[in-house]
Parts: C-alpha cells; sequence; structure tokens
C-alpha cells in the first residue's frame, strides 16, 4: 500500500528545525539572493503587463496619436521580453543552487546514515529509510525549485494587484473584494474534497495491485491450493471498491465544474457589470476596466493556489523533519579515512561475565553472565539450539552493540577502548546467507580490500576455490551477479564471500555455518577454502552441522543465553548427559 506523505502543520517551530537545512545552502547563499531578485523583478513585470494594455486600449479609444501607441506598444514588448529573461534567470539560479544543495544534503544524510549503530537499523524498515534519501529529498527539491518561488509570486501578485486595483478604482476593489476571495476559498474547499477522494481512490488501487504482486509471486501456491477462484474474488472486490470510490470523485469533480463556471465567471460578470456602471459615470475608463479585469483574474487565481502551495510547504516540513530525525541520531565512532596506522590486535579476545539484551527488547535477557577465553589461532566452535544466543556473541564482537553488563577484551584491553575502525578492520565475517551486490565480480571480492590489486584479487579467488568457476565465465572478474548474486549458485557465492574474507587478511575470522545449505561437491569445495583460510588466524564458528567443528581448538555449548558445556570434541563427548553429546548423537542417528 503506497503511503501518504506525512505533512506537518506550519508552525515557527517547524520552520526554526527546518532552517538547520539551510547550512546545506549557506555556500550558494549570494546565488539564491539573486534568484530573489530575479523573482521580484519577474512577478513586477507581470503586474506591469495589465496595465500597460489597459493605457494600450485606453489610447485607441481616445484617439490618441499613432506614434504615442506605438510608444506603449514598444514599451509592452519589452516588459514581456523583460519577464521573459528575469523568469529564465530565476528558474535556473533556483535550481543550480537546489541542485547543488540537495546534493550536499543526499551526501550528509548518506554519510550519517551508514555510521549509525545496529540497534538503530534494528528498529527500522529498509524502506523507510530509503525513503528518507529518496522521496523525502525529492519533497525539499520541490520546495526549494517551485513551491518557495511559487509561494513568494503569489504573495508578490496578491499585495501588488490589489495595491493596482486600489489606485485604478477603489470602488470596484471594494467590490471586487466583496466577491473573488469568497469564490476562490470555497473553490478551494471543494478542490480539497475532490482530492480527498482521489487519494482513496489511489489508495485502493495501490491494494488491488498489491493482489496482483503476490499472486504472481505466489503463483505456485495459488495453483497447488486450487485458490484461483478465491484470488479473482479479492481482486474483483479490491477493484469494484477503488471504481465507486471514483464514481463518487466524479461527482465531486462534476459540481466542482459547473461551481467553478458559476461561481468564478459569475464573479467576473458581476465586476464586468459594476465596472461599465462605473464608466457610465465616468469614474473609471475601458482600459483601466480592462486591467482591472486581468489583475481580479490573477488575484482570483494565486489565492486559489496558495491552499495547493501550503500544502506541498507542509509536505516539504514533514520531509525536512524526518530527515533531521535521523540526523540527530548518534553515530558510531568511526574512521571515515583510512588511517596510517592501525592498532594492531593478536587475536586473543575474552569475554567476562559479560551480560546483555537487545535495546528494543530489554525485558528479554540474550545473555547471562558469560565468561570464556580464547587464544591467538584458535578456532573455536559456538553450538547450541537457535536462540541460545550464538549470534549476539558474533555481535558484541564486532561491536554491533555493547556489552549491557561485564567486558569484552582484546589482547587484555577492553573492546571499547580501541576505535571502531581499527578493531573491524582486523575482523573478517563469512556468513550463511552472502549477501553480494549487484556489481561484478570483481568489485565484490575487492570489498574486502578496495586497493586491492588485480593480481591480489586474482590470489584471493584461487585460496577460496572460486579461480576455475569465475574462469569459466565469458566475462570473468568482470561478470555481473545480479542483484543479491542471483546470477551465481550458493556455494559459489559462498567462495565469492571467502574470497573476499582472503583479500581482507584479518587477523579474527568469523563464520556462519558457510556449507549448510550447499550440495556435497560444493560443500567439500567451500569447507577446503574455509580450512585454508582459518590457518593461522583466530576463528569463531557458529556451528550448525557438528561435523564441521570435531577439529576445535574449543567448543562452546550455548543455551538460554549461557555457556553450559565447554571444551573440545573428545571431552564434551565423554559426558554422557551433555548437551553437546544429545545433539552429536541426534545429528549422527539421523
Amino acid at each position: 500500500m503506497e503511503k501518504e506523505q506525512k505533512r506537518s502543520k506550519i508552525t515557527f517551530t517547524g520552520i526554526r528545525k527546518a532552517l538547520r537545512l539551510y547550512e546545506y545552502a549557506k555556500p550558494y547563499r549570494w546565488q539564491f539572493a539573486i534568484g530573489l531578485i530575479m523573482l521580484l523583478l519577474s512577478s513586477s513585470a507581470s503586474l506591469a503587463f495589465p496595465k500597460l494594455l489597459g493605457d494600450l486600449i485606453n489610447l485607441g479609444d481616445e484617439k490618441r496619436l499613432l506614434q504615442e501607441i506605438d510608444r506603449v506598444g514598444l514599451i509592452l514588448a519589452a516588459v514581456l521580453i523583460l519577464q521573459a529573461l528575469f523568469s529564465y534567470l530565476r528558474v535556473r539560479i533556483f535550481v543550480s543552487v537546489t541542485e547543488k544543495t540537495l546534493a550536499a544534503l543526499r551526501q550528509a544524510t548518506y554519510s550519517h546514515l551508514v555510521r549509525l549503530p545496529m540497534r538503530f537499523f534494528a528498529e527500522r524498515r529498509v524502506g523507510e529509510l530509503n525513503s528518507r534519501i529518496s522521496s523525502d529529498i525529492s519533497q525539499l527539491q520541490d520546495l526549494f525549485t517551485t513551491t518557495l518561488a511559487e509561494f513568494l509570486r503569489q504573495v508578490i501578485v496578491i499585495v501588488g494587484g490589489i495595491a493596482l486595483l486600489w489606485i485604478t478604482s477603489w470602488k470596484l476593489t471594494l467590490f471586487m473584494l466583496a466577491i473573488v476571495p469568497g469564490i476562490s476559498v470555497l473553490a478551494v474547499v471543494f478542490g480539497k474534497l475532490i482530492r480527498r477522494y482521489s487519494k482513496k481512490a489511489q489508495t485502493q488501487i495501490a491494494e488491488s495491485n498489491t493482489i496482483v504482486e503476490e499472486t504472481l509471486q505466489g503463483i505456485f501456491n495459488v495453483k497447488a491450493f486450487a485458490n484461483e477462484y478465491f484470488e479473482i474474488g479479492r481482486y474483483k472486490a479490491a477493484t469494484n471498491s477503488a471504481a465507486q470510490t471514483g464514481v463518487k470523485a466524479g461527482s465531486y469533480q462534476a459540481a466542482f465544474v459547473s461551481f467553478i463556471i458559476l461561481g468564478l465567471f459569475g464573479a467576473m460578470v458581476a465586476v464586468i457589470w459594476k465596472g461599465v456602471m462605473l464608466m457610465e459615470t465616468g469614474e473609471i475608463k475601458i482600459g483601466h476596466l480592462f486591467s482591472f479585469i486581468f489583475y481580479t483574474i490573477f488575484i482570483g487565481g494565486s489565492i486559489g493556489g496558495l491552499a495547493e502551495i501550503y500544502t506541498r510547504i507542509q509536505r516539504a516540513l514533514g520531509a525536512s523533519e524526518n530527515l533531521l530525525e535521523i540526523h540527530d541520531e548518534p553515530v558510531e565512532d568511526i574512521r571515515l579515512a583510512p588511517a596510517k596506522e592501525v592498532a594492531p590486535i593478536s587475536g586473543e579476545i575474552s569475554f567476562l561475565n559479560v551480560s546483555f539484551h537487545y535495546p528494543s527488547r530489554k525485558d528479554i535477557p540474550v545473555l547471562k553472565d558469560v565468561s570464556f577465553a580464547v587464544q591467538p589461532g584458535w578456532q573455536v566452535a559456538l553450538v547450541g539450539p537457535s536462540g541460545a544466543g550464538k549470534s549476539t556473541v558474533v555481535s558484541l564482537l564486532l561491536r554491533f552493540y555493547d556489552p549491557i553488563s561485564g567486558a569484552v577484551t582484546f589482547d587484555g584491553q577492553d573492546a571499547q577502548s580501541y576505535s571502531l575502525t581499527d578493531l573491524r578492520s582486523q575482523m573478517a565475517v563469512v556468513p550463511q546467507d552472502v549477501f553480494l551486490f549487484g556489481g561484478t565480480i570483481r568489485e565484490n571480492i575487492a570489498y574486502g580490500d578496495p586497493s586491492a590489486s588485480d593480481e591480489a584479487i586474482e590470489a584471493a579467488a584461487k585460496q577460496a576455490n572460486a579461480w576455475e568457476f569465475i574462469t569459466h565465465f565469458p566475462e570473468g572478474l568482470n561478470t555481473i551477479v545480479g542483484e543479491r548474486g542471483v546470477q551465481l549458485s550458493g556455494g559459489q557465492r559462498q567462495r565469492i564471500a571467502i574470497a573476499r574474507a582472503v583479500l581482507r587478511n584479518p587477523r579474527i575470522l568469523i563464520l556462519d555455518e558457510a556449507t549448510s545449505a550447499l550440495d556435497s561437491e560444493s560443500e567439500r569445495l567451500v569447507q577446503d577454502a574455509l580450512d585454508k583460510l582459518m590457518q593461522g588466524r583466530t576463528s569463531i564458528v557458529i556451528a550448525h552441522r557438528l561435523s564441521t567443528v570435531r577439529r576445535a581448538d574449543l567448543i562452546l555449548v550455548m543455551d538460554k543465553g549461557q555457556i553450559v558445556e565447554e571444551g573440545t570434541h573428545e571431552e564434551l563427548m565423554e559426558r554422557a548427559e551433555g548437551l553437546y553429546k544429545g545433539l552429536s548423537e541426534l545429528q549422527f542417528t539421523v
């Protein structure tokens, strides 16, 4: 379902918050000021246009000399040319300032977003965050490019137009102000009612499109359960509902058209009638009446247009609030520029009485008083049932989160004493569900070290047992892997991820059972690559299949957030009632 754009009430507080975005436009403030001057000049020229037209008509009515008529005609042509020039410069300047400002804002938002801690992403949906960078900034683009300029232009036209009307004929001005603004306001109310039904119809159409999308994505299940008739009924009900709303909106739209014809044209007739009456008494000339009618149309249109502009400003303020909420979130202490020197770690790890719960679930403890020690170069396996806390241990190692109590140490120093960048730059992760970016194989392997040479990338691919299948592709390393790596098999994706980790050359390697979903041949190749990768490094392995961790230096058996057993495979198998022995026997007897 499509989500309606957030609209905020226009308040001084909201405007003050939105003005924080001015810092991104500050380098272009003089350029923006010139744009405002062009806006003032083009609006003034548009106000001069009806006045000059009226003067031209008066000259013709009074049978003036042709030279005088030509003079006013030339002035009128000059005003039109200047208005076109000022409008061109205004749009050009505003677009230039807006694009530069929003580019800086997008870069700042993205830079801030990727430095936010994991707890932030755990509480947000990806679509929502993507919307902040795309649609919310587009709302601001509309504000700076057109909405702000239109708002100022409308105000200038209304204020300047009424002033010129008053000079032309104060009696006719009072008569016009008693009729036209009221009709314009009623037209705005009518328009809001129609928009409400139009949005409702759009929402219902979006719901029917969702049914189509779900049906086509799940066509296997639809046909397997013989639910074609059910899905047709769902879609029919959704489209009928949208049609009924559309018909209702159409009836209001028809009434609105009739109102416009009767109301606005009726108002024009009334103003002209009153103007003709004043002409008969000699209080106004025909040219001035012509100018008056033009100004009245300008003012009526501007009053009606202010409502739409007000709505767009509300949306832009809502968008700015959304963006500022992200900018107000505290970021991790991450160094963006590459460091000349990195504080090295040997791979020694200790958990000292660590307890932890996730920020969004404070009432559910995930780790309880966990303690263990790992020597450099050890292979350590984390085993246990789902929900035991294995992945949380890895999250604390990477410092995605910090313990609630206790401490995690590297080489005897508290993890929090290290720079996050230094710590994570000496770790590599090979997850079970590998994520590949949609670019080339080369780019995905080089993600482990963006500065790596082609020779280093090739060597990493060979060590990961990936070079053979890469060379079989016509494009080799330049093969596009597709979104999330869909062009590659599961085993190929795993080996690309291992090559990425090889290129990283980490001191600590984290593996989430990378072979559990592979066929026998792919598992053999991946396991061989992992064995080579783990040599000489501290390796933390989340094990789902216990056959892969029999040679581990230390096996930590976890259950309900605690370490209930620890030791080697042989030591744990000697425990008659041990959880590890029970899990092992269960797997090997199936």
